[in-house]
Order: structure tokens, then sequence, then C-alpha cells
């Protein structure tokens, strides 16, 4: 980790020097969703990186169509989403991160999530416990017991707030939300910051894998709608619809 840290810094420095700058070239992809010169800036660290840490095991990025091989022919790679959020990089938010997660045998093991307009870095994983360090101060973060009386806080998405997502949030009665952008998202609920994430839209692997160790590190799960927890290597890159959570009580029935 004293390892991983570092490159996932240098990551967000990367996007953060064109961000600065004020613009960005915006190009869109197949399925219509935009690339950044940051998404490819912060790409090229991680891939020259990651591989010296641990030996034989393959990056897979989302800005690399080639490296997908390696989420079905591998038991164990690198899975990261460069700059997680470009429509909140374009939107000029602040709310985009870097995500870097080690996939093994189909989980998530551990997951660096760098949020670096607001220099908030967390780490963590399912039995290593999660961490969040912002202006130089580490801490340790962990989902937040219930309060009696206080509405369920409901982490809403500021770009993906579609409908069959607001009727799940409908049942759950009278709630608080909370918006947040990219990978943060799970990250408000690990830090105490909220209690549920739904989800029922579409999201591909690199974007929730770093966030889901960060959370059940911090004592959340993240599971499908019919409670298991979300796989990696699948067949299809693209999630289940999924509800992240401190507490799976708190999932209507």
């Amino acid at each position: 980790m004293k390892q991983l840290l570092p490159i996932a810094c240098a990551a967000g420095d990367a996007i953060m020097a064109i961000y600065r700058r004020g613009s960005a070239e915006v190009r869109h992809k197949v399925d219509a969703s935009p690339v950044t010169e940051a998404d490819l800036a912060a790409h090229r660290v991680l891939a020259t990186h990651l591989p010296y840490l641990l030996s034989g095991c393959p990056v897979v990025s989302e800005e690399d169509s080639s490296s997908l091989v390696y989420r079905r022919n591998a038991e164990r790679f690198w899975l990261i989403d460069p700059l997680d959020g470009t429509k909140e990089f374009i939107a000029r938010n602040g709310e985009f991160t870097v995500n870097i997660a080690l996939i093994e045998e189909g989980r998530c093991t551990l997951g660096v999530v760098y949020a670096p307009a607001i220099d908030a870095l967390y780490w963590g994983g399912a039995g290593l416990g999660a961490f969040r360090c912002m202006g130089g101060q580490t801490d340790a973060i962990k989902v937040e017991a219930a309060i009696a009386g206080r509405a369920c806080r409901v982490v809403a998405s500021k770009s993906h707030l579609n409908e069959a997502t607001q009727v799940l949030i409908d049942r759950m009665g009278v709630v608080s939300l909370v918006q947040a952008g990219s990978s943060l998202k799970f990250c408000r609920v690990a830090e105490g910051e909220a209690d549920i994430y739904p989800r029922l839209a579409p999201t591909c692997e690199w974007d929730t894998a770093a966030a889901q160790a960060v959370l059940e590190g911090a004592g959340g799960v993240v599971v499908d709608l019919q409670g298991v927890p979300l796989q990696y290597g699948k067949p299809d890159v693209l999630n289940p619809s999924f509800i992240a959570t401190r507490d799976t009580s708190l999932i209507p029935s």
C-alpha cells in the first residue's frame, strides 16, 4: 500500500495539471460516454507503474480495450478507472476520482479511491480496514451505526438518478438526500456521512471495484438486488443493479 498510494496520487496530479488549465479536449466513445485527455493522462501513469508492484499481475483499464481480455484469463489483476466521473470533471465540480482495485478470484480485495480536486484519499479492503487521508491527516473510517429518529441518508447520483432508482428511494419512506459524484458516493457511506447508495442504472466493473473494497473495509456491503456481493471478471463487464449500504436491513423488501 505504501507503493500504491503514491501511484494513485501521481495519476491525480496528471489529471489536475489539465484541470487547472481550464479546458480539456473532449471526445466520445462508441457508447457515447465522454473521454478527455485527462482520462488518458491518468491511464498512462497507472499503466506504467502498476505492473511493477505485483509480478505477473496485468492491468485492466477502462481506457485500454485490449486489456479487457485479462478480466477473463487472469485470476488476479489490477482493475482501474483512471478518471471516474468524467462528466464531473467536464462540469468542473471537483467530484471525480482515480480508482484502483486489486481483483483476486472474482473479489475486490483492496481498493484506492483518490479525489485529487479535494485532496481526499481513501483506501481499504475486507479484513484490512478502511482509511481516509485529507489535509495530511490520516484516520481510520467506518460506517456509522443507526441513530434513533434520524432519517435514512441516501446518496443520490448527480449525473445518473434515474426513475427506477427514484422509485426504490421512495419506498424507503422519509429520507434525506446526500449528493455526490463518481465513486465518492460509496465513500460517503464508508466514512459515515450516508447510510445507503442504491444504483439501478448501468455501471461497469471499473466504476465500482475500488470503492466497494473501501466500503467493505469500513464495515459496509455492496450487493445486487438478490443480496449477492458484486463479483468481478464476469463474462459481461456491466454490473447488475446494486445497493451499497452500511446495513442490508436498510434495503426495502
